[in-house]
């Protein structure tokens, strides 16, 4: 069976471009046209329509998307569990992760990783709670590194306790004691992670009976500590996204106390790659001495 092309459908699912993916995948336009029509011809269906933003899958193709994505994970881990009978030597990971923890965590182990396997080739995708979920779920990634809540159909790895914190402006007056009163918030304007990114804090304000004045609304954790800095209005975020931007504002503990449960979210162990499977070793090897 030829994987490439059914590989190659899939990323043109992706990137909704013949001429991007050809690029990606080492195939000129024309030869990308020429793949996908023999294998239109194989499947008796038409997998493509072009629109104004691109091309799309049609009804058939859709149907059958994630049953091939299947296909490419369940081959990949045929091909991993060989090079490690073997002594692992190549092949793909895929991690789906915050943005915080490939911007505080993941540096340091991949390096780790790469020492004992350099041949192994690491895809990062960021994004939220929902993004995460998704992709794991449909097999575009192999893991998701993220937080516990709203990701429960995933089997869970817990990681690290990460403390959730009120961030306020630098020159605003710190509470004596240091601790942020959940109570002041409405005391400011209020800037939140949008819905589907974050959960945690979304449901810590609805335990606590609060409902700020909600200014804004962003998507990116550093843009919400940009707008906090320049006077916009206070937030909470976690403590691992503002680590690398404490000149920038103050981060104090909040009353009463929360937080977030990050860990890595898989599909199942059965469905585990060699290479995932070493991936997460070295996270569990590595974070002690990173937290």
């Amino acid at each position: 069976m030829n994987i490439n092309k059914y590989a190659l459908f899939v990323d043109v699912a992706d990137t909704k471009n013949f001429t991007r993916s050809g690029e990606r995948m080492g195939y000129t336009q024309p030869g990308v046209s020429h793949i996908l029509k023999v294998m239109e011809t194989e499947l008796g269906f038409s997998l493509f329509q072009r629109t104004k933003q691109g091309v799309v899958l049609t009804p058939n193709a859709e149907i059958i998307l994630p049953l091939v994505r299947n296909l490419l994970a369940v081959n990949e881990q045929l091909e991993q569990t060989i090079s490690s009978i073997n002594g692992l030597k190549t092949g793909h990971l895929t991690i789906a992760s915050f943005a915080s923890i490939a911007r505080n965590w993941l540096p340091a182990i991949i390096y780790t990783f790469q020492q004992e396997y350099p041949g192994i080739e690491i895809e990062l995708l960021e994004g939220g709670t929902d993004d995460i979920v998704d992709w794991v779920k449909n097999n575009q990634a192999d893991f998701g590194l993220l937080s516990h809540k709203n990701a429960h159909s995933l089997k869970w790895i817990p990681l690290y306790e990460d403390p959730l914190v009120a961030i306020i402006p630098k020159d605003y007056e710190t509470p004596e004691n240091g601790v942020f009163p959940i109570e002041k918030l409405s005391d400011y304007p209020f800037i939140i992670s949008a819905a589907g990114v974050d959960y945690d804090i979304h449901q810590y304000l609805k335990e606590m009976g609060i409902t700020p004045d909600i200014r804004f609304s962003s998507k990116g954790d550093l843009a919400i500590v940009s707008m906090v800095a320049n006077h916009l209005g206070i937030s909470i975020l976690p403590k691992l996204i503002i680590e690398s931007c404490k000149n920038d504002i103050q981060a104090l503990p909040l009353e009463p106390f929360a937080s977030r449960e990050l860990g890595i979210g898989i599909h199942s162990s059965s469905s585990l790659s060699p290479a995932a499977g070493y991936f997460i070793e070295t996270i569990q090897k590595v974070l002690p001495d990173l937290i």
